[in-house]
């Protein structure tokens, strides 16, 4: 773990150069959207969980829905354009499996595609970005194995309208977050609390991973991974108590959705929780060789076991946590924070990267950045500057160390609509004038294109 500094010690920093440090030939530099979160045109689609959610009130906290965004359907061009001006070699999206289900829904995936290329981007489209079709839903959503087969014929159905101007693939957004936010404890979509009854969530995804990736495979794709949330768990004190609570947490945010990809197998104790009639064959699916393991890093988290006067039970970033919890989150100090009031600590990025691989060893495939960003509010964004230098050079300290990254994302080209905090949060650099529509690129925007500009000076 790695030791805080008091807040009175915490230097105020120069606002950063633009250069970025000189990662391996063939490193890919890109952005990240979603589809939920910026592409408006919510008659064109079938609804989904999230409009279902949305419509609740007190669900999300500014009152807002997604139904404009950032009306990305109707101005995707400007929006390639602003890629392409940024200067990556590519464009991370997601395909809205609600839209593909509509009428012509795949047209726009076609019309987005096509400005890509014709502006020297690559697409690397997400086949699943949390925004299940609210019909699926209705049918049992991730709870129901059945929606690891359907998911799997969607995929086979995307792939089969891009694929020959699509090589790069990922299956899956964050499936913790899908089962431990959306399914455990209630805080999105489709809001259930069945804490540990959720797991099934997991296994189902994780099991629609594996098959998507063989109806790929099957397409002749051979450029596939997947996007996992994952950032070191660290104690919160060498006491016998908070060591287990934090071990049991890292299991559940971390090893309980990589183990089975990487490994074949979840973590001890795991496996006799999962659904399945035939774990072997299922566990042989899940873990189909990806060609590359998506990482989206945001922060460490600091944990100990339950009780005291914080942890569950209690407000903790934003979330409300359930007191039967057998762990508790605490509060970071120390560091700066995001105006999520999540800490900022790039040193704990080149901890998980290394980590990952003494855990993993030759197992672990090649390892891209899928997300990485922070909310900082304001078209002057010297926080996020000084974010992204501190998280590439930490991205650097670990490829020194022998891990094997072969790209990295920014999350995310714009502001959007940041799930259940609304509009609250803004992790673009691009900045959203909803009222008008009107993209404004952010000091931030500009640092990463004269830093990407001068890698060949």
């Amino acid at each position: 773990m790695i030791a805080p500094m008091a807040a009175s010690d915490i230097p105020s920093p120069p606002l950063p150069s633009p250069s970025v440090p000189v990662f391996p030939p063939g490193f890919l530099w890109g952005v990240a959207t979603s589809a939920h979160q910026i592409e408006g045109a919510v008659a064109a689609r079938e609804p989904s969980v999230w409009d279902a959610f949305t419509a609740e009130p007190g669900r999300v906290k500014d009152g807002s829905t997604a139904e404009v965004a950032c009306d990305h359907v109707a101005r995707y061009r400007e929006d390639v354009a602003l890629v392409r001006d940024l200067g990556v070699d590519a464009y991370r999206f997601s395909v809205s499996w609600p839209r593909v289900l509509a009428p012509g829904g795949l047209d726009f995936y076609d019309r987005l595609v096509d400005e890509l290329c014709a502006q020297g981007v690559r697409p690397v489209p997400t086949l699943f970005h949390w925004d299940t079709p609210l019909a699926v839903e209705e049918a049992g959503g991730w709870q129901s194995r059945d929606t690891a087969f359907r998911f799997a014929e969607y995929a086979a159905t995307v792939v089969a309208r891009l694929g020959d101007r699509v090589t790069r693939w990922i299956t899956l957004n964050e499936p913790a977050e899908v089962t431990l936010l959306g399914h455990a404890i209630g805080e999105h979509a489709p809001g259930r609390k069945l804490l540990f009854d959720a797991l099934p969530v997991a296994h189902h995804q994780l099991l629609g991973h594996g098959l998507a990736v063989r109806a790929l495979r099957a397409a002749g794709v051979r450029d596939i991974g997947i996007a996992n949330s994952h950032g070191p768990t660290w104690a919160a004190s060498e006491e016998p108590a908070d060591a287990e609570a934090a071990d049991f947490y890292d299991v559940l945010l971390n090893r309980l959705f990589c183990d089975p990809v990487v490994l074949g197998r979840y973590p001890e104790g795991i496996g006799e929780l999962m659904p399945s009639a035939d774990p072997v064959e299922d566990l042989r699916i899940i873990s189909s060789p990806v060609d590359w393991y998506g990482v989206n890093y945001y922060q460490p988290t600091l944990v100990g076991a339950p009780g005291g006067d914080s942890g569950a039970g209690t407000e903790f970033g934003g979330l409300t946590l359930p007191s039967e919890l057998p762990f508790a989150p605490r509060e970071i100090t120390g560091y700066p924070v995001t105006d999520h009031g999540w800490p900022v600590v790039p040193e704990a990025f080149t901890e998980l990267l290394v980590g990952m691989r003494e855990r993993y060893g030759d197992r672990l495939p090649p390892i891209v950045v899928t997300e990485n960003g922070c909310s900082h509010d304001g078209v002057s964004d010297p926080e996020r500057i000084r974010f992204l230098d501190g998280h590439l050079r930490a991205l650097h300290r670990a490829v020194e160390q022998g891990v094997d990254v072969r790209g990295y994302f920014v999350w995310s080209l714009m502001d959007n609509f940041e799930w259940a905090e609304g509009y609250r949060q803004h992790y673009g650099l691009v900045h959203i004038d909803y009222a008008t529509q009107r993209r404004t690129p952010k000091a931030s925007y500009h640092w990463l294109r004269d830093a990407l500009a001068a890698r060949g000076a």
